[in-house]
């Protein structure tokens, strides 16, 4: 997916001078990495929050159009207001498509209503990961992964390991040995009432 995002170059900075942005609905951030200066620039604050909403605009590179000049970016950190929505800094770093780059994305959970621990046996599903940390060049990025439920039965689960990976694609986590449980399913109701069942004749 094609995701772009419009900036100003901004000069004046502090907390006085972001405050006077966001009164006139801009959004004070920085783009930082690359070889370059980091910049500080500024975002329409609609665009960007609705942009927010977006889970692609998380885990993808995005083209920024900074006053006519495009790089492509990774998100990386955005705080809201405590109780309002509201965003009120934003934080991009540059991306060079021969440097591999780290980045959360998210999972999507596939075929849990036709698992046999779900089906059959009354099963939860049990998700312990929503996401994973990658490592892959920019243009192998995935917007998500998909975990496929399909095959699992009540007290089983899904490893790191065991994810289907696109090509050029890493998880961070299996580097450092760490693989974890990403999802499994608990019995349910009727499996252990039967099991009781089964245990008492």
């Amino acid at each position: 997916m094609h995701i772009e995002i419009n900036a100003s170059k901004r000069e004046a900075q502090g907390t006085g001078a972001s405050r006077r942005l966001r009164r006139a609905g801009r959004v004070p951030g920085i783009v930082y990495g690359g070889g370059k200066d980091a910049q500080a620039v500024d975002f329409d604050h609609k665009e960007l929050y609705f942009a927010l909403k977006n889970e692609a605009f998380h885990s993808s590179v995005l083209a920024m159009n900074v006053d006519g000049a495009k790089e492509n970016v990774l998100l990386r950190d955005f705080q809201m207001h405590p109780y309002k929505p509201l965003v009120l800094h934003v934080d991009f770093q540059r991306v060079d498509a021969t440097h591999k780059v780290h980045l959360k994305v998210p999972l999507h959970f596939v075929n849990a209503d036709v698992a046999p621990g779900v089906k059959l046996g009354g099963g939860v599903v049990n998700h312990i990961l929503t996401e994973v940390d990658v490592t892959c060049l920019p243009d192998a990025l995935p917007e998500f992964l998909t975990v496929d439920l399909s095959k699992l039965e009540a007290g089983q689960g899904l490893h790191l390991s065991q994810l289907s990976l696109p090509a050029g694609v890493e998880l961070t986590a299996l580097h450092r040995g760490d693989d974890q449980v990403v999802v499994n399913i608990l019995a349910g109701k009727t499996a252990s009432a039967e099991g009781e069942g089964g245990e008492a004749a």
